[in-house]
């Protein structure tokens, strides 16, 4: 499935970040307050992108009267796969060393990428 799994636009990301760390099922107002925090949005845009969410599948929805409660569909461990794994292939060709070259060059730190070194070394990730 992580090759059917689109990205997302930013905002739809934001809301979506917020779900995950949601225990779920999640109401509105759980979501909003995690947005609030650091991407406050109106009710209005987050209502319409969870709808849009639900359309493209990342998400549930389920009524209880008046409210609506909402669960991922996709993981983010799953969207972070695919998201890397398209990263891969289409930025990097498939290739590598192009890949490796990027992930060094996107401003890890020394520390960072002897941390990335160690977990390949351990077969920990």
């Amino acid at each position: 499935m992580n090759e059917l799994i689109r990205r997302l636009p930013d905002a739809e990301l934001e809301v979506m970040q917020a779900l995950w760390a949601c225990k779920p099922p999640a109401a509105r107002t759980d979501i909003e307050a995690i947005l609030y925090k650091t991407h406050p949005m109106a009710m209005t845009t987050l209502l319409t992108l969870l709808t849009r969410l639900g359309e493209k599948g990342f998400l549930s929805i389920e009524k209880q009267g008046r409210r609506s409660y909402y669960t991922p569909c996709v993981t983010q461990k799953e969207y972070l796969a695919a998201q890397g794994r398209t990263f891969f292939q289409k930025l990097c060709g498939g290739s590598l060393p192009t890949f490796a070259s990027a992930l060094c060059d996107s401003g890890l730190s020394k520390e960072e990428i002897a941390q990335l070194r160690e977990l390949l070394e351990r077969d920990a990730l």
